[in-house]
């Protein structure tokens, strides 16, 4: 297997969940991390056994993989950067805050022979109860993805945030792209309405300023529902579909992250795809600006 040189920009709570999965996996040493508050960086790295930088170049000198949970209106510059000094890059998302910046960055890795993976790891759970590739699209969805305050993640809006994970499990669940949406609402709290060229009209909600916590999602089919609750998790399937009750206790269910990080790193040795390529973050951004603008964001 071959020793891949791992490093991590971010050193908040994402970065150090990244951080420890390359520092427990085989085949991959965590070399850096980068952070501009040196004293957030310095007590990440040394807990694990890293280097702490502050200066993004010197970071990047020899690495072979990059992971990005830094603020979203950062993730292009430093992708950039990452991708430009020879590092294949698996960045949280959103990929970028433009479709212009995703293009950009999606050709100098393509020109490179690089890597982009989005950290859209929903997609594995979602996989593991089954629910990826079934003989039928869902002919109504709903989503509600509610937090409670915090200061995190203040750069960008809820629907950059929070609603784009449902966004893209709905263009993962439909293989089709969205043709009308509507939406209202503000920074922090949007509900919007996607039809898709099928005809699947799916309801989306995200707050970031709710009382409590929910996660869920109901998919509707010919023949009964699937409700899911993400934060148990679990989920009520009344449709004929066997999809897995247990999938919880999979080493999927268990670690949707590792499992996406394993993946990234397979396909920087030339082994499959990322869970979610870059391409399939841009997506997932397109139609997440789209209900921006449809909700004058």
């Amino acid at each position: 297997m071959t020793q891949l040189r791992a490093g991590v920009a971010g050193a908040g709570v994402f970065g150090g969940f990244h951080a420890r999965k390359y520092a427990n996996l085989e085949g991959v040493t965590l070399a850096g991390i980068f952070d501009p508050d040196a004293a957030r960086g310095t007590a990440l790295a040394d807990e694990l056994s890293a280097t702490a930088h502050t200066d993004l170049p010197r970071f990047l000198e020899g690495l072979d993989v990059v992971t990005i949970a830094t603020p979203g209106a950062t993730h292009y510059d430093i992708a950039l950067a990452a991708v430009n000094a020879g590092c294949s890059v698996y960045v949280e998302k959103p990929v970028t805050q433009t479709l212009e910046q995703a293009d950009r960055l999606l050709a100098a890795a393509a020109k490179a022979g690089k890597i982009i993976a989005c950290g859209h790891q929903e997609r594995v759970a979602f996989a593991a109860m089954g629910l990826i590739g079934l003989s039928a699209n869902p002919l109504a969805l709903e989503s509600v993805r509610r937090g409670t305050p915090n200061t995190r993640n203040r750069d960008i809006s809820c629907v950059l945030d929070l609603m784009i994970h449902d966004l893209d499990l709905a263009l993962v669940l439909t293989g089709e792209e969205a043709v009308a949406v509507e939406a209202e609402g503000e920074f922090d709290a949007v509900v919007a309405e996607v039809t898709f060229a099928g005809g699947l009209t799916a309801r989306f909600e995200a707050s970031r300023i709710a009382d409590a916590r929910l996660r869920t999602m109901r998919a509707t089919y010919g023949e009964g529902e699937v409700d899911i609750d993400f934060l148990a998790p679990s989920f009520r399937n009344t449709t004929p579909y066997k999809l897995n009750p247990d999938f919880a206790s999979s080493p999927e269910g268990k670690d949707p992250l590792g499992v996406s990080v394993s993946r990234f790193l397979d396909a920087v040795r030339g082994d499959g795809q990322p869970v979610a390529t870059g391409a399939d973050g841009a997506r997932a951004l397109d139609l997440a600006l789209a209900v921006e603008m449809a909700a004058g964001l």
